[in-house]
Parts: C-alpha cells; sequence; structure tokens
C-alpha cells in the first residue's frame, strides 16, 4: 500500500496549500480537523486552478458548491462582508479534502467568477446558490433558477427573506390556471415559552 493511500495530516495540507496558492490566499486555517482556505476574490479562479492541478493537491472533484448569507453576524467574518460562496473538494489520488471560501465584495451586489469551465460539476451548484442566495458567478454560461419558478421574487435562503414570502400561487377555477397574489396570510409571531424556575420540574416530586 503507498503513501498516497492514507489520508494526509491536516496540518500537513495546510502547509501544501499554502505552498500552491501564496498571496492568493487571504489564510489557511485548520479546525476540527478540516483544512479551510480562504482567498481573495480577484484570485478566485487562479488559486481554484492551482487547488485541481498543482503536484501536492491535486483536487480532481469538486463535491459541493453552497452559498453563505453571514447577515448581522460578518462582523466576525473578514473584512465584515455578508456574503459569500463556499466549495469543498475533493482528491482521490491523494485522499483529502478541502474547503474553499470566497466572499463576495459587494453586499449589494455579489459577485464571484465560475468555476464551472475547471470542474463541470459546479454547474447546478452555482446556479443553486444564485437562485437561493443571488449570488452571481461570473462566466457560467446557463445561470438561472433552478430550484424556484421563473417568475419567483427574491432569494429565499438570504437571512432577511420574509417567512412568508412574497407571493403565493393557487389555482383559479374560473381563469383554469395558476395564478399568483401577493401573500394574504398575517406574519406569525413566535414567541418562545418561558419555564418559571419555581415551576421547573414541580411535576417530579
Amino acid at each position: 500500500m503507498t503513501a498516497e493511500s492514507y489520508a494526509v495530516a491536516p496540518e500537513a495540507l495546510k502547509e501544501t496549500v499554502v505552498a500552491a496558492l501564496g498571496d492568493k490566499a487571504r489564510r489557511v486555517e485548520v479546525r476540527l480537523g478540516e483544512v479551510t482556505a480562504i482567498v481573495h476574490a480577484e484570485h478566485y479562479l487562479e488559486a481554484m486552478q492551482l487547488l485541481r492541478d498543482a503536484p501536492g493537491c491535486r483536487f480532481e472533484q469538486l463535491i459541493d458548491i453552497c452559498g453563505v448569507d453571514y447577515s448581522t453576524y460578518r462582523d466576525g467574518q473578514y473584512e465584515g462582508l455578508r456574503f459569500a460562496s463556499v466549495a469543498h473538494l475533493l482528491s482521490v489520488s491523494l485522499n483529502q479534502r478541502l474547503r474553499v471560501k470566497v466572499f463576495c465584495p459587494d453586499d449589494d451586489f455579489p459577485v464571484v467568477a465560475s468555476v464551472n469551465h475547471i470542474w463541470s460539476s459546479a454547474n447546478w451548484f452555482e446556479r443553486e446558490a444564485f437562485d437561493l442566495y443571488g449570488i452571481v458567478y461570473d462566466g457560467h454560461e446557463d445561470l438561472r433558477r433552478i430550484l424556484t419558478d421563473y417568475g419567483f421574487i427574491g432569494h429565499p435562503f438570504r437571512k432577511d427573506f420574509p417567512l412568508s414570502g412574497h407571493v403565493e400561487m393557487r389555482y383559479d377555477a374560473e381563469m383554469q390556471r395558476v395564478v399568483y397574489q401577493p401573500v394574504s396570510i398575517e406574519p406569525r409571531e413566535v414567541t418562545p415559552r418561558i419555564l418559571r424556575e419555581d415551576n421547573y420540574g414541580g411535576g417530579l416530586h
């Protein structure tokens, strides 16, 4: 059995990724035994190409891409940016995994480069992040909604998207078709149940 049959230690992989990306990475960190590289948006495409091709990386497969809306938590993130695109890469040949995170420079119009031409599996993942978070993947040849309807308003995984949505649809018997209309239900306010300390566990005596 060759050395490549064993999983690479996280700290060793971190050093490899740091060497491969150089100043294209904001930082590379290890948490809970997993390696995450946070890269500059302007170097994202080049960084991803390196991660696929560099001898010590060889991440042949892109497993997933998802969006993240840090919303009010963004102050704890790099430069306080709101939206990020997160990719998970797998090297079958070297038995190692890597998470790559890139923050969109503009909160009002979040844009990052598409990696669809590097890994074809990115196609639907990028469309999903566009649909649910509104992240635009520049260079994607077919960037359109994939889960919501064509006339859907907004991006439902954003933290400021209302739980009730903006529109509702129903079947109109007179028109004999599905119609869209403004949401008719009242927003629900959830009040947590409060357990008084003096009554807590009273039924156990």
